[in-house]
C-alpha cells in the first residue's frame, strides 16, 4: 500500500498507547499531488470533513485546497471555524439528504454552496437560499455501480442518494448552479470515467446549463497506482466541452497513508491451536472500519497467517466477542508490552470512533516535519462521561 513507516519506527516507544499519530510530511505528500491536479486543471479541490477532520492540520490543508465539504451541520461550523473564516477564498460546502429548517437557517450563514438530495427539499429551501446568495446545487444519481461494497454504493437499487433519470425535474432548474455525484468509494480513475460516462448520457444536456459540476468523493488520487494524468485530462475535457468548474471533494485521498495508531500488547491467552494478543486498541471503538468495512488494516513488520514463523490473532479488549482485528505472523513471538504499529489510520478512525464499553479513546499525535511530536488530543473519563 505504499506506506512509510520509517517516520513513526522512532517515536513508537515514546507517546502514550494507544494513540493516532498523523505524520505532517506524509499529509503534505498527498496535498501537493491533489494542488498539482488543481494546477493543471483549475477545477477546485475540498477536504470531505467526513474522512478527515483533525482541525489542527486545517491550516496547512488551507494551503493546497479550495475548501471544505460537510454532511451536516456540525462539520460546517468545523470547517468555517477552523478554516473558512480564517483562509481568504475558502468555499464551505454542504450536502445531506434532508436538511432541517433549524439547520437551514445555520447553514445559510456560514456555508456558501448547498447541495440538495431531491427537488422537494430544493423548492423547500429555494427562496431561503438564494435571497441568502447562496449557490446550490442538486445531487444526482446515474446509477451506474461501480463497486462491490454495497453499503457504500449510492448507486445501488432503491438508493435514498441522488435524483435518478427518472424523477429529474427539468421545470425545477431556475437558479440552480451546479449538479452533484458521488458514487465511487476508494477506486481508480476507470471508475471515474464509467460514472462520468452515466452522467453524460443521462443528464448531459443539462450541464451547459450549469455553472459547475461536483464529482464528489472517492478517488484514491494519491494511491501509488492511481493514474493522475487521466484524471488531469478528464477533468479538462469536461469543463472544456461544457464551460462550467469541475469540483472533487476527497476526503480519503487527502489523509491516506498519513495515519498510524500505535499499540500495546497487554496480554496473550491460547484457545486450541490459536495464540491471541489482547491489544489495549479495540476494533470495535478505534477502528470500526475493521468490523463494518469489514478489512484487513496493515500493520508494520507483520505478514499473512502463517507467513512468518509465529502467528496472533490480534484483538481488543472489549466484551465484544468478534472486536478482532485481524490474524497477523511475526519473525518472532509477541510478549505482553511490545508497540505495534497499525498503518492508514488517519482515515474514518478519529471521526467514526466510539467509547463502547467505557473505552478511552486514542490520543490524537501531530508528528511534525522537523521530528516534534505533539498531543494536541487527550481524552479521559469525562468525555466518556459527557456523551451519557
Amino acid at each position: 500500500m505504499g506506506i512509510n513507516y520509517d517516520l513513526i519506527k522512532g517515536i513508537r516507544d515514546e507517546v502514550p498507547t494507544p494513540c493516532y499519530i498523523v505524520s505532517e510530511a506524509l499529509l503534505k505528500k498527498n496535498l501537493e499531488i491533489l494542488r498539482h491536479v488543481c494546477d493543471r486543471t483549475g477545477c477546485k479541490i475540498l477536504l470531505a470533513q467526513k474522512a478527515f477532520s483533525m482541525y489542527s492540520f486545517y491550516p496547512l490543508i488551507g494551503k493546497y485546497l479550495d475548501g471544505v465539504t460537510a454532511s451536516g451541520l456540525y462539520e460546517a461550523k468545523l470547517g468555517y471555524e477552523e478554516l473558512c473564516q480564517k483562509e481568504k477564498g475558502c468555499e464551505n460546502h454542504v450536502f445531506s439528504p434532508a436538511y432541517s429548517e433549524r439547520d437551514m437557517d445555520e447553514l445559510l450563514k456560514i456555508c456558501d454552496h448547498l447541495i440538495f438530495n431531491s427537488f422537494t427539499q430544493w423548492e423547500k429551501y429555494r427562496e431561503k437560499a438564494l435571497a441568502a446568495g447562496r449557490e446550490c446545487g442538486i445531487r444526482i444519481n446515474p446509477e451506474c455501480s461501480t463497486q462491490e461494497h454495497g453499503i457504500y454504493d449510492p448507486c445501488a437499487p432503491g438508493s435514498r442518494l441522488g435524483v435518478t433519470l427518472e424523477n429529474f425535474r427539468e421545470d425545477a432548474l431556475e437558479g440552480l448552479s451546479g449538479l452533484h455525484f458521488h458514487c465511487l468509494c476508494e477506486q481508480n480513475v476507470d471508475a471515474l470515467e464509467q460514472t462520468l460516462d452515466a452522467v453524460e448520457e443521462k443528464f448531459g444536456k443539462y450541464l451547459e446549463q450549469m455553472k459547475w459540476l461536483n464529482f464528489g468523493g472517492g478517488h484514491h488520487i494519491t494511491r501509488d497506482d492511481y493514474d493522475v494524468d487521466k484524471l488531469i485530462e478528464i477533468i479538462n475535457r469536461i469543463q472544456n466541452q461544457y464551460d462550467l468548474q469541475v469540483y472533487l471533494e476527497p476526503g480519503e485521498a487527502v489523509a491516506l497513508n498519513a495515519g498510524f495508531l500505535v499499540t500495546q500488547v497487554l496480554e496473550i491467552v491460547k484457545n486450541g491451536d490459536t495464540r491471541i494478543a489482547i491489544l489495549d486498541t479495540s476494533a470495535a471503538c478505534h477502528m470500526p472500519d475493521v468490523i463494518e468495512m469489514p478489512y484487513r488494516p496493515p500493520l508494520y513488520d507483520s505478514g499473512e497467517k502463517g507467513e512468518k514463523a509465529h502467528t496472533y490473532r490480534l484483538g481488543g479488549p472489549t466484551c465484544l466477542a468478534g472486536d478482532v482485528i485481524g490474524d497477523y505472523s511475526f519473525d518472532h513471538e509477541l510478549a505482553v508490552g511490545d508497540r505495534l504499529i497499525f498503518g492508514d489510520m488517519a482515515i474514518y478512525s478519529m471521526v467514526k470512533n466510539n467509547t463502547f464499553n467505557g473505552m478511552p479513546l486514542p490520543d490524537i499525535v501531530a508528528l511534525y516535519e522537523d521530528g516534534r511530536w505533539e498531543t494536541v488530543r487527550h481524552f479521559g473519563y469525562e468525555d466518556f462521561k459527557n456523551r451519557l
